[in-house]
């Protein structure tokens, strides 16, 4: 595996968790971004930050409401996501919490 997917499998995780910590476990993709880049130190862009997030709907472990064309992205946690979140269940491609 490379240095590459092991950041995005990180990253990954990072959205989920702090969905997980929201209100109503829901976040926009604007202030995921931001706070991926502020408190966890991954300089993702807006657009590689929507593009987790669609991967992450593919997995069932969001569900995302476009709100505005693309522009933003409102993504809401999963049960499934709850637990991948929490280290009770596993999906290839997301890191599992402290490993």
């Amino acid at each position: 595996m490379s240095y590459e997917d092991l950041l995005i499998e990180d990253a990954r995780l990072v959205l989920l968790r702090v969905m997980y910590e929201m209100p109503n476990r829901r976040a926009n993709s604007s202030v995921l971004c931001s706070i991926l880049d502020e408190k966890f130190c991954h300089a993702l862009e807006l657009a590689d930050v929507k593009r987790e997030l669609r991967w992450l709907e593919e997995q069932q472990l969001v569900k995302i409401d476009d709100v505005s064309n693309g522009a933003v992205l409102v993504a809401k946690l999963t049960e499934r996501g709850a637990d991948v979140a929490a280290g009770r269940a596993r999906v290839d491609g997301v890191k599992r919490p402290g490993a």
